[in-house]
């Protein structure tokens, strides 16, 4: 009967969400280890090719991001809620700027890559749009369903792991530096390690406590899915020549 129930699908919490908060830490956590690990090792060799002043902002707002999040998960611990709900607000205003330094990052790196290289292909944009895309998509149910603490809290976490890849590709990259992944799902697996761990201690401990919750589950696996998508269309052709196109487009 216990595991029959460990199957139900919640369309809200109904539980008291005091328990949903240590967990809730523990996934930040993660993805902070994750994060700070992964672009600390890679922080010398950014530093290096003397990068642009675009790409300083863009790792600075992604930065304070996290601080943001971390400060807000802390409140709800510490039972300010007050506090909680009145920071909310600003992060939706982060947000939009994380929207708009996203892709001028994204467009910086590319144009650098034009002056020196010409227009080339960067089927990689499936991925960044992906994650800035799924970032923004997840955020926003996460704020519609504010007045549901339970679900407001995995939306808001999980918006957050649409961006882990960066951080924890790095990270595998120097641990196994001699993997070198074809496109599709050993790249998947390889290039977003973390995205699978982090949505695997969600589900997983949900489904163990038994509040697996329906919107978040759906949007879980969405999320997984559509970047096993974006990794695929890594070795897709047609993909590469649209992406060509865009570029000579934008270098004009």
């Amino acid at each position: 009967m216990e595991n029959v129930s460990r199957w139900k699908w919640h369309v809200r919490g109904k539980w008291n969400t005091r328990e949903d908060r240590i967990p809730s830490a523990v996934y930040l956590g993660v993805l902070w280890v994750g994060m700070a690990l992964g672009f600390g090792m890679d922080a010398r060799n950014f530093l290096h090719q003397n990068p642009p002043l675009a790409l300083h902002l863009h790792a600075a707002v992604f930065t304070i991001w996290m601080f943001l999040l971390t400060a807000q998960v802390l409140f709800v611990v510490r039972n300010r809620v007050d506090l909680h709900r009145r920071l909310g607000w600003l992060l939706v205003a982060w947000a939009c700027l994380m929207a708009v330094m996203g892709p001028v990052a994204d467009y910086t790196v590319i144009m650098a890559q034009v002056r020196a290289h010409g227009p080339i292909p960067v089927p990689f944009e499936a991925i960044h749009v992906v994650d800035v895309g799924g970032f923004l998509l997840l955020l926003a149910l996460g704020i519609a369903r504010r007045r549901d603490p339970a679900t407001h809290k995995r939306f808001m976490i999980l918006s957050t792991v649409a961006l882990a890849d960066p951080g924890f590709s790095r990270l595998i990259g120097y641990a196994v530096p001699a993997w070198n992944p074809q496109p599709g799902l050993p790249f998947f697996i390889y290039f977003f390690n973390g995205n699978i761990l982090l949505v695997s201690l969600m589900l997983g401990w949900d489904f163990y406590r038994g509040r697996l919750i329906r919107s978040h589950v759906i949007a879980s696996i969405s999320l997984l899915a559509f970047l096993y998508i974006a990794s695929a269309m890594l070795n897709s052709k047609p993909w590469a020549d649209q992406t060509l196109q865009w570029v000579t487009a934008w270098a004009k």
